[in-house]
């Protein structure tokens, strides 16, 4: 009578069969299939370098059995089927980790306050730093200032040479809006620094030109340099808050730019009135060379600050960081694109039209901070050093404003109706100025009402920047979505200060009344394309909410987002 097999082996093959194993691979005796009958199977041992075990043999006759008993071999395929068990579970650990880590880690809405509250202080607020230092720099104020502090004079320009000063910089500005997907691609840590540091040596360097061509070189040069960093911001920020707190930070951030300008504005009339005393250097270079240098600073600094997620978030504390990735909704924050995501968001009509939106609002955007000083100097008849004072209010105005706008759009969460109401208030403001300065430029109270004008005109261009670019993120689910609609955003976008800077020529003094007309028209087209928008998004989600159903709308966690949707 054969010997039975020992209890060690039986378990083990019950267990291997159980499991549905297929092989396990050993440097032992190789087991083959040697036919069946009745269920059974004849086993035949073979020696080779790789062996396998054969989960279909392991019922064979009780001879093999007892052959394994012999030898001991039930102990080691015990163990073999067991290291098994810890690979199979081992693939699907990465995919239940997020899952795991939510059940076991609870945290209350105070320390969800208190995260936010240093994401706001130690982040957001250092990125808004940087930006004023951007914004310094860029043709928006600089050049503005420089303007009428010499440099056309100084470099013997033309009118037609100063509008590609203006426009060079837009040039690749525009031709390399895709370095926002960089933000996918480099550690934030690194790439934000680097961005810094090289725009704030250009912008140095400009004090130094010669002549004509070498500032045009200078500009094409910057605009590559604030393409990488600023327009790739808010999607950066989308990588720390929900979607229904990104207005609001991405309105901290963009509130550097008025309150840029009012600090550019009166930081000018310092810099100019000391010049002129001192004589020392030309006050159109003492401008580039103040306001860009302290970026090269900065950038160092940022070095120690930027983190490249929460995850990362040095000034957190590790329950903090955790508390920070978990309750956001399900992302990748792998530093690569999915061709895919960017091919379906190339081909959804959503992102161009918030990018149409956005070129039509950059046409005034762009305009406003070149243009204010000339024109309240030239058009409301103010010296060029009160010129620049006066333009600083408007902005103070915004910056004042902007954050309470922002933050009630968070709130409601609505877009579009916020974009329709400050953009009609924009275009009847540019409106009322055209109609001023058509009738009675000269006119002391022509020149009140028209100089009063200017500050909803801010207000509202601010805010609908803000709004547009914060609806472009909150319109896509993937990260590489998010990356891709901020690209096709600055890319049509960014081509409004093509026009906006060609928009008050010199020819059109006292009053710009063309200039002021093809605002009033642009940001009543801003108000058509919201309303559009806002009614397709809302069927969306309509429809959206009627595929799901009513019931799954009601399941979702506090805190937690049930499944993607449109905020309107």
């Amino acid at each position: 009578m054969p010997k039975s097999a020992s209890p060690g082996l039986q378990a083990s093959v019950h267990m291997q069969r159980s499991e549905g194993n297929s092989s396990i691979e050993d440097q032992k005796p190789k087991l083959v299939d040697g036919g069946t009958k009745n269920d059974s199977h004849a086993i035949h041992v073979e020696h080779s370098p790789r062996r396998t075990l054969s989960s279909s043999t392991l019922a064979g006759s009780d001879d093999a059995l007892d052959a394994f008993a012999d030898e001991e071999e039930g102990h080691e395929l015990q163990e073999l089927i067991q290291n098994e068990d810890k690979e199979s579970d081992l693939s699907n650990q990465e995919e239940g980790h997020q899952k795991r880590r939510r059940r076991q880690i609870s945290w209350t809405e105070h320390e969800e306050r208190i995260i936010m509250r240093k994401l706001d202080r130690r982040l957001v607020m250092f990125l808004a730093l940087l930006y004023l230092l951007s914004f310094l720099d860029r043709s928006r104020q600089d050049i503005g200032n420089a303007l009428i502090a010499g440099l056309p004079e100084s470099l013997s320009l033309k009118d037609s040479q100063t509008s590609w000063i203006l426009t060079s910089f837009y040039i690749t500005y525009i031709l390399f809006e895709w370095m926002t997907l960089c933000y996918r691609i480099f550690r934030s840590s690194t790439y934000i620094p680097l961005c810094v540091f090289f725009w704030g040596l250009i912008a140095s360097l400009q004090s130094l030109v010669p002549n004509y061509p070498t500032l045009i070189v200078l500009r094409l040069l910057l605009g590559i340099t604030e393409a990488a960093f600023g327009p790739g911001v808010p999607f950066y920020l989308s990588q720390f808050f929900r979607p229904d707190e990104l207005a609001y930070r991405v309105g901290i951030f963009i509130s550097a730019a008025p309150l840029a300008n009012s600090f550019a504005s009166s930081l000018a009339w310092g810099i100019v009135l000391l010049s002129q005393k001192s004589r020392i250097i030309t006050p159109w270079r003492a401008l580039f060379l103040i306001e860009g240098f302290p970026s090269l600073f900065v950038a160092l600094w940022a070095w120690y600050i930027i983190p490249d997620s929460p995850s990362t978030t040095f000034f957190l504390t590790p329950r903090e960081r955790h508390i920070a990735t978990l309750r956001l909704p399900k992302a990748s924050h792998k530093r690569s694109i999915s061709f895919r995501e960017l091919m379906i968001t190339l081909c959804s009509f959503t992102p161009w039209l918030t990018a149409l939106m956005f070129l039509f609002t950059n046409i005034c955007f762009s305009s406003l901070p070149i243009f204010m000083p000339t024109i309240l100097e030239n058009s409301l008849g103010f010296s060029a050093l009160s010129s620049q004072i006066l333009a600083a209010p408007p902005y103070l105005l915004s910056f004042v404003l902007l954050l309470p706008i922002t933050r009630l759009s968070d709130l409601l969460r609505m877009r579009a109706v916020p974009i329709m109401l400050l953009g009609l208030l924009a275009s009847a403001s540019y409106l009322g100025i055209a109609i001023l300065a058509y009738i009675s430029p000269a006119s002391y109270l022509s020149i009140v009402f028209r100089y009063v004008l200017i500050f909803p005109v801010a207000v509202g261009l601010f805010s609908v920047v803000t709004l547009i670019i914060t609806w472009t993120l909150n319109n896509q689910s993937s990260e590489t979505g998010k990356g891709t609609g901020m690209a096709v955003l600055n890319l049509v976008g960014q081509c409004g200060p093509l026009i906006g800077v060609r928009a008050f020529p010199k020819s059109d003094e006292p009053g710009y009344v063309k200039g002021m007309g093809i605002c009033a028209l642009a940001m009543l087209a801003v108000v058509v394309f919201a309303a559009s928008l806002g009614i397709v998004l809302k069927k969306r989600n309509e429809a959206m909410d009627r595929l799901k159903g009513s019931s799954e709308a009601q399941g979702r966690s506090k805190g937690q987002e049930r499944e993607w949707r449109y905020i309107i």
